[in-house]
């Protein structure tokens, strides 16, 4: 029986473990930390036969005849024990991969980029499944991959949000489009330079048998025309801005979402805000035309569509002020599309676990549109000082959410501000799981708020 060690007790480690269990494998999974809910996961998993090691450090010289490491997407790639693995011919790969091994007879549309992922995924998902598809949404959004290996109705198609991480250890992943959303500096700390970060999301490309590239986003209009002049380009801007042939391209002239020559569905169908989200949208629709879907469902798709939690999300409206929750913006442009996306004047609570980056674009939106900035967690000090550097007139540095959102409330009818948005600039380690339960807590805080 082959033998497989799983690092990782969130989602996708357990989907992989259930997968690999069901395909006859023995398999091993741990985590470096514990916890009462690991706990009784520890328990149901190993009642299905699944062995579980809890604060376990991995180590593959002390295991015997291992034959495959899966990794779970946030586990770093370069790690020294998954360095020895490799070393020792022990073959490692991450969660995605190994769904891609058992879907790999299915059709994948696989979104990546810096920014705008998770709005393009869940855009393209909706417009699928408004066609009739069974086409749901996985990766960083929706199910781990390998729960729909698990599944037993396969998908027509599977909608992949894939980050550099999943990519990184994805040797064989190749779907049959790929669409590049943006291109910014981003998780610098793990890949160390732009350059390599740039190759790892070009691998998803190179291996797609149809490309979709953001023709707007200045470095890719730049690092990768010449590459993928092939590549389905779109443009916000009309079809003189588009790069490549234009009967590939996609754009919005006068108000339509152009195809071919071909009036697709209007631009302001799309409810949500901000010219980012038209950019979202061409290649949202671009991969829904290159997969053979009709007119009438993309239009339907697309003014129904909600919008993403986490990402410029209403959440109420309390004397006159809305309050929105951009959680997911987790570095330095995505916070910059945020504030420059809602009414000015703007109270803004940013902060949390810092990431390297270039902060001059977000700290010139701040400048312009916020009233007030209110602080919190590990980043807190350091965005103060910037603030002061560029002399902005009022930031406050809170702490908690909780304090931010209750201060915001006071502050707000004194500043005359329309909105109140988290748009952290910050990943959310320091204080939450997740970027998603930092949300919900603005989420609640607000609501309470607002009675």
């Amino acid at each position: 029986m082959p033998k497989a060690h799983i690092i990782g007790l969130g989602k996708s480690g357990i989907a992989g473990a259930k997968l690999l269990k069901r395909e006859g494998w023995q398999v091993t999974l741990s985590d470096t930390k514990t916890s009462a809910d690991f706990q009784q996961q520890k328990q149901q998993l190993e009642a299905e036969g699944i062995t579980v090691l809890l604060s376990h450090a991995f180590n593959p010289e002390a295991e015997e005849k291992l034959d495959l490491v899966v990794v779970s997407p946030g586990v770093p790639w370069d790690i020294p024990a998954l360095l020895k693995a490799r070393e020792l011919g022990i073959e490692t790969i991450g969660e995605m991969e190994l769904a891609w091994r058992y879907l790999n007879k299915r059709p994948w549309v696989a979104i990546t980029g810096t920014n705008g992922k998770t709005t393009t995924t869940a855009l393209i998902a909706a417009i699928f499944q408004t066609a009739g598809l069974h086409a749901p949404a996985c990766g960083n959004i929706g199910y781990a991959a390998c729960e729909l290996a698990l599944s037993e109705t396969p998908p027509d198609w599977i909608i992949a949000e894939v980050s550099s991480y999943q990519i990184e250890s994805s040797s064989t992943l190749a779907p049959r489009i790929a669409v590049w959303t943006t291109f910014t500096p981003d998780h610098l700390s793990r890949h160390k330079t732009l350059e390599n970060y740039f190759n790892i999301k070009a691998k998803l490309l190179h291996q797609a048998e149809l490309k979709i590239v953001n023709g707007d986003d200045p470095y890719l209009r730049q690092n990768a025309a010449k590459t993928w002049e092939k590549a389905c380009w779109t443009s916000v801007q009309g079809k003189e801005a588009l790069l490549g042939d234009f009967e590939r391209g996609i754009y919005i002239e006068n108000g339509w979402v152009i195809y071919q020559g071909e009036q697709v569905v209007e631009a302001s169908a799309l409810r949500m805000v901000g010219s980012h989200n038209l950019q979202n949208l061409l290649m949202a629709v671009a991969a829904a035309k290159l997969a053979g879907i009709d007119n009438k469902s993309i239009a339907k798709a697309i003014a129904e569509f909600p919008g993403v939690a986490h990402r410029l999300e209403h959440i109420c409206n309390i004397n006159g002020v809305d309050f929105i929750n951009d959680s997911k913006a987790t570095n330095y442009d995505a916070a910059e599309v945020g504030l420059s996306s809602v009414e000015a004047p703007a109270i803004l609570i940013a902060g949390g676990d810092p990431k390297a980056g270039d902060d001059t674009g977000w700290l010139k939106v701040i400048q312009e549109k916020a009233v007030a900035v209110l602080l919190i967690g590990d980043a807190a000090a350091q965005f103060g000082k910037r603030l002061q550097d560029i002399n902005h007139p009022r930031f406050e540095i809170v702490g908690t959410m909780e304090k931010a959102v209750k201060r915001s409330a006071e502050l707000a009818p004194q500043l005359n501000a329309k909105v109140v948005l988290l748009s952290p600039a910050c990943a959310s380690f320091d204080q939450y799981q997740n970027f998603e339960q930092r949300g919900d807590d603005f989420r609640k805080l607000s609501l309470e708020l607002a009675g």
